[in-house]
């Protein structure tokens, strides 16, 4: 039990040192000049790497796939109540916001619940958002392994109250910003907002 607790202390406090990071570069602590490309943040090596899904439109894909656009990951599922119904739609108004610009940007929902994300299901819930917003998913393992490598936590809870089976799954709400190389930039908050989100957005794509 204390090898868990001191784990998910250790990946909590990554995650924080990351947003704190990526507050940094947002509102210009460094000073940089208006012409310099943001910083690489100092804990890319720890999030991020290769996932194998599958797409709402049933095609098998990878992180290679996405290479030479930004990809905007967030984890989420298509039965959340609280965090995802906040978050995509910030995603949604900071792509609209960037125009053009928004051909560079990969939009990512990875499901955290492989149970009940199906295509089928991902396809019409994706749609709610934005037609540019891509709804992945898999087998557990898969979905396991690509929580894994962007540390983020899912835990499902059980719900006997509603119904024999019932639960819902506790995750995490980051939204990871991956360069056209696949590697790990920064990190927004929940509940970030669309125009501090499009701002980030512009200053790496720019």
């Amino acid at each position: 039990m204390t090898g868990r607790i001191s784990r998910r202390l250790l990946l909590a406090g990554l995650a924080a040192g990351a947003v704190v990071a990526a507050r940094a570069q947002d509102h210009g602590d460094h000073s940089p000049s208006p012409t310099a490309r943001p910083a690489r943040d100092p804990l890319a090596a720890q999030f991020g790497g290769p996932f194998s899904l599958t797409d709402h439109s049933g095609k098998r894909v990878s992180e290679a796939d996405f290479r030479g656009r930004f990809m905007l990951i967030y984890f989420g599922f298509t039965r959340c109540a609280d965090t995802c119904p906040i978050d995509l739609p910030i995603i949604a108004q900071a792509l609209d916001a960037l125009g053009p610009q928004a051909a560079k940007v990969a939009p990512l929902f990875i499901s955290v619940d492989p149970v009940n994300d199906t295509p089928t299901v991902m396809a019409t819930y994706v749609a709610n958002f934005h037609p540019r917003l891509i709804g992945l998913s898999g087998t557990e393992a898969e979905i396991a392994a690509a929580a894994k490598a962007y540390k983020v936590h899912r835990r499902k809870l059980t719900q006997a109250h509603h119904g024999h089976g019932e639960y819902t799954i506790d995750h995490g709400s980051l939204t990871y910003l991956m360069g056209p190389d696949g590697r790990f930039l920064t990190l927004l908050p929940h509940n970030s907002g669309a125009e501090r989100m499009a701002g980030v957005l512009r200053k790496y794509i720019s």
